[in-house]
């Protein structure tokens, strides 16, 4: 069946983050084999891999808390309005932001910040070209609207001086704890990685090489 004008967008948004989603998964298994088969200088135990999977653990935290509060602006209203208040008057992605966050928060589990760098970048690589597709839709959607927003707002990197909020938030309390289930996922790296450092610490996983 040939799409309606009024579902055809909603189909291409939907389109765009399925592939995110399968992209951002293949990228992060390609990551953990690299983890697999190497280690942070100084071994699992040493002070380098744990302060590095420390500063790790809060970023995963700051990340769920991040997105959680993105969603209370944004959800729900991402094809209905241009939303130009709180964090989305500072960046035009802050959900991305706090995703670029959560994934270096991801990778320092490994103990490396090498690692940590490599997650960061596939996540930004992925979601350069997820972004420009939704751009697309949106300025399908809103014309010249959504173009002056582009115009005075940064497409990732906040710009605080831009900071404008809302007087009132109608909050979806559905999206708002699916943003949180979503979020939470992220701690799963935390015994993932562990179990990686039991293995190489055991002498079951073969150490290729030391990383930084």
């Amino acid at each position: 069946m040939t799409p309606t004008p009024a579902t055809a967008p909603a189909l291409d948004l939907a389109a765009i983050q399925k592939l995110r989603k399968v992209a951002v998964g293949l990228a992060l298994l390609g990551l953990i084999g690299l983890a697999v088969v190497s280690q942070s200088i100084g071994g699992v135990d040493g002070r380098w891999h744990e302060t590095v999977e420390t500063i790790g653990w809060v970023a995963i935290v700051l990340s769920i808390v991040g997105r959680a509060w993105c969603t209370l602006y944004i959800g729900g209203r991402k094809k209905a309005e241009v939303v130009d208040r709180g964090p989305y008057s500072i960046t035009r992605n802050p959900l991305y932001v706090f995703s670029f966050i959560g994934a270096f928060g991801i990778g320092a589990q490994s103990g490396s910040l090498t690692i940590a760098a490599g997650f960061v970048a596939a996540a930004m690589l992925v979601f350069h070209f997820t972004v420009r597709r939704e751009e697309a839709f949106l300025l399908r959607e809103f014309g010249e609207s959504y173009a002056g927003y582009c115009a005075r707002t940064p497409r990732f990197w906040p710009r605080f001086s831009l900071w404008r909020d809302a007087d009132d938030l109608t909050v979806r309390p559905a999206l708002f704890l699916l943003t949180i289930r979503d979020g939470l996922v992220f701690l799963l790296a935390i015994p993932v990685f562990e179990l990686i450092d039991a293995g190489q610490a055991a002498h079951w996983l073969r150490v290729v090489v030391h990383l930084p």
